[in-house]
């Protein structure tokens, strides 16, 4: 027998695990500490380049919000939602629609993205049924293919993303369809403009809302830029107006899902936002419920939240008079204590500006270093938000199979052999086939931190698709005729003008503030 209160992690982990970790048949690498951009294992350190799931956006270890953290400790570590509120959560809430440019109303804080999602879904349904005239038939949802928004069974309906549904499948609500994401690097038509991409999407979506039954929909979701699933590929100029003037069309609400891409990651405080979107702050785009999470607390505590439009609420309130929801770690007010910190410091020491730049300059270097490399189909995103997507030839963009597992195999030598992360993807193409990778460093990182994490990113995709050429099944694929990065098929190089064109990305007036 062994002594429980004695047994250390060695000895457990020969004993057997008792921790349900993400693989039951390998042991995740232990952290013992973590600082800056930096995770530290037992024999090595670990450079952190995409801030874990695009979380930690201020780093690991700030004494600033640790202090707040523990000085919140101190006075209420804990009360009931049901009979009580705390200072620290309207204090954070404040902050939350001050950042909307107060166009927004409240906001219902939670602990995670899939708590999230599901909170969006039951107050944009309870909305119909609480209008003077209310709208009992409206239970679909549309939501886009290839999207991901949560992990629990109502967030994992409502995903499009095949390999994330397959095993529970049969078992996930039956009330969601899905219209093609918005993709321009696999979708535009050849010589397509913006305006006849959007047009062409908004016609799809308007095309749903009739066959389903323009009364019957309760809202569409999307993912500004999708996140993990598609690999941080932004929207068009124009498509979130579209979309948004075919659920209003209809009736239906707009839901837009910020959990990995918003609270700054693509260079404004919310992905709606700014002069690189059409209308005044982004108005045009204003959502009628939006998640957020990830980079809200930054990892300092585990928290997400729903922000909730003004017709919203005013429905709400003349209806019933409250969200019929609840959960036990609602607006919980130490993890509300470490948002409030994460998101002064942001705005404080005006750290978007930082994400602007810096996202600009990872840009022109990835695609200095990377885009010439044959196998690299399409690098996209916005801010510090970058994915890479992997193909097997750049001129059909055709994907490598699933069973190569090319983005997790670069992924995992990047941490053995490089010590550093990249958050790898699979299904980019059809849910199933398909690689990225993505990049989404601190919002404090700088200039010199960009050009290592670029440096050992293409250093890493060199060497893995070397190596693969001549010791793998994938050899075959790769014609046993291994690239550099700088030794790239030019004659496949495309530069599609949703990757490289900085219009499509920022636009010129953003540029001409970053340089001011």
């Amino acid at each position: 027998m062994f002594d429980a209160n004695t047994l250390d992690s060695s000895q457990a982990h020969s004993a057997g695990r008792r921790l349900v970790d993400r693989s039951f048949n390998e042991l995740p690498h232990e952290v013992t500490f973590s600082e800056g951009n930096y995770l530290y294992l037992h024999t090595s350190k670990i450079f952190d380049a995409t801030c874990g799931a695009a979380v930690s956006c201020l780093g690991h270890g700030s004494q600033e919000v640790i202090k707040a953290i523990t000085d919140q400790l101190k006075v209420n570590t804990y009360s009931n939602s049901m009979l009580f509120t705390t200072d620290i959560a309207t204090r954070l809430a404040d902050e939350i629609i001050l950042g909307t440019g107060n166009l927004m109303s409240r906001v219902y804080i939670c602990s995670s993205g899939s708590e999230a999602t599901e909170a969006a879904m039951k107050m944009a349904r309870q909305y119909f049924t609480e209008l003077s005239l209310p709208q009992p038939q409206r239970t679909k949802y549309i939501a886009r293919e290839h999207s991901y928004h949560g992990n629990t069974l109502g967030a994992l309906a409502l995903s499009g993303h095949l390999g994330r549904r397959e095993t529970y499948s049969p078992i996930l609500s039956d009330n969601i369809s899905w219209i093609s994401a918005c993709n321009p690097y696999r979708q535009r038509l050849p010589y397509e403009s913006d305006a006849a991409f959007v047009t062409r999407k908004a016609i799809e979506l308007d095309a749903k809302f009739q066959h389903l039954g323009p009364d019957t929909v309760i809202a569409f979701v999307c993912e500004p830029i999708s996140g993990a699933a598609l690999g941080c590929i932004p929207y068009v100029r124009g498509y979130l107006p579209a979309m948004k003037a075919v659920c209003r069309k209809y009736g239906a609400l707009f839901i837009l899902d910020e959990t990995m891409c918003g609270m700054g990651r693509s260079g404004n405080l919310h992905a709606w936002q700014g002069v690189h979107v059409d209308g005044d702050l982004g108005q045009d785009c204003l959502p009628d419920l939006q998640m957020i999470g990830k980079g809200l607390g930054g990892g300092y505590q585990p928290i997400a939240g729903v922000i909730v439009g003004k017709k919203v609420i005013e429905v709400i309130e003349r209806g019933t008079g409250g969200f019929i929801h609840g959960q036990t770690y609602q607006a919980h007010p130490v993890a509300c204590a470490a948002a409030l910190a994460v998101q002064r410091i942001i705005r404080r020491d005006n750290l978007l500006s930082n994400v602007c730049e810096r996202g600009l300059y990872l840009l022109e270097q990835l695609r200095e270093k990377l885009s010439p490399h044959r196998y690299v189909g399409d690098i996209r995103g916005m801010g510090l938000f970058w994915g890479i997507e992997f193909v097997q030839n750049k001129r059909t963009k055709a994907p490598f199979p699933k069973a190569f597992n090319v983005a997790s195999m670069i992924s995992e030598m990047a941490l053995k052999d490089f010590k550093i992360t990249f958050y790898h993807g699979q299904g980019t193409v059809d849910g199933v086939n398909g690689d990225h990778v993505l990049v989404a460093p601190t919002y404090i990182i700088r200039g010199d931190e960009v050009d290592y994490i670029v440096h050992q990113l293409a250093s890493v995709v060199d060497t893995f698709f070397s190596r693969q050429a001549w010791e793998s099944k994938l050899g075959a694929v790769l014609e046993n005729e291994p690239k550099g990065v700088l030794e790239g098929e030019q004659e496949d190089e495309q530069e599609d003008e949703h990757v490289f064109g900085d219009r499509m990305l920022y636009g010129d007036s953003l540029k001409e503030t970053i340089k001011r």
